[in-house]
């Protein structure tokens, strides 16, 4: 039987974040347990699985502040009525936006559409690149201002 290759690179890594994050907010996981079986599961090298865990470490400690931009730039849908998937996708890139911002913002909300495609609704791909692309327009907007 061939073994899988170890999956490298950022894409994996966030697809581990916004499952572990999901299943925080489903069933109050434990954070760390629940990475961990996620990064075993789907095989990550260990620079990704690092990678997926300073994701959900740093969107936990940091979940007040972006829910509170996401509730800003999507004010027709609250958190609480907001499908957990699009919520934690939102929240991942939010805060590798504006914490971490160590990526092109165009990276990032591609990278959030693909996790919107992959495991959101139908319509969630649009409504994930629109929120961000406000959230990008808006920054924008507010750094140039006098």
């Amino acid at each position: 039987m061939r073994q899988r290759p170890p999956r490298a690179g950022r894409h994996p890594a966030r697809r581990v974040a916004l499952q572990t994050l999901f299943e925080i907010d489903f069933n109050r996981a434990d954070p760390k347990e629940t990475w961990e079986r996620g990064a075993f599961r789907t095989g990550l090298t260990e620079n990704a699985a690092a990678f997926a865990w300073q994701l959900v470490e740093g969107v936990l400690q940091h979940r007040r502040e972006l829910d509170e931009e996401i509730s800003v730039l999507a004010p027709e849908f609250p958190l609480s009525q907001m499908a957990a998937i699009d919520r934690n996708v939102l929240r991942i890139a939010l805060y590798e936006l504006r914490v971490l911002g160590d990526a092109p913002a165009a990276a990032i909300i591609d990278e959030a559409v693909e996790l919107a495609k992959l495991f959101g609704s139908e319509v969630a791909p649009k409504f994930v690149n629109g929120v961000l692309a406000t959230a990008v327009g808006g920054r924008k907007e507010r750094e140039t201002e006098p």
